[in-house]
């Protein structure tokens, strides 16, 4: 991924943030973070350096799902990647997903490697 780019985190538990935080910033990938889809959007709108999203999918007041929908409805932030990260790992759950516009999918807890993997893919370095 471009180093110069930011990744969103969206999650309303604090301690899946500071993790997935944790061990991005570990791998040198710059993040921001936000504890709703509101929040988020804000951020969205706000910074012009965020490259990608990693969205929870099961989220009060806004799920994931309702969140990416939004985000490729709008001019601005269609072209933004977004991996859908969730708890969820039924059958259907992952082209739920997809079918929702995420470019990726990957189940909690969270296989680092595999995402690291997936960031590589979704924006080459």
């Amino acid at each position: 991924m471009n180093n110069s780019k930011e990744i969103l985190i969206i999650d309303d538990d604090s301690k899946n943030i500071f993790a997935l935080n944790a061990v991005l910033t570990a791998k040198k990938y710059k993040c921001v973070s936000a504890q709703s889809a509101r929040e988020g959007f804000r951020l969205l709108k706000s910074n012009n350096n965020i490259g990608l999203v990693l969205m929870d999918m099961m989220m009060p007041e806004m799920d994931g799902y309702q969140a990416i929908r939004n985000m490729k409805s709008d001019e601005k932030l269609k072209d933004i990647p977004v991996i859908a990260i969730t708890a969820q790992a039924m059958t259907g759950d992952r082209e739920k997903c997809l079918a929702a516009g995420a470019g990726g999918y990957v189940s909690k807890p969270v296989n680092v490697d595999e995402l690291v993997e997936m960031l590589k893919k979704i924006i080459p370095s």
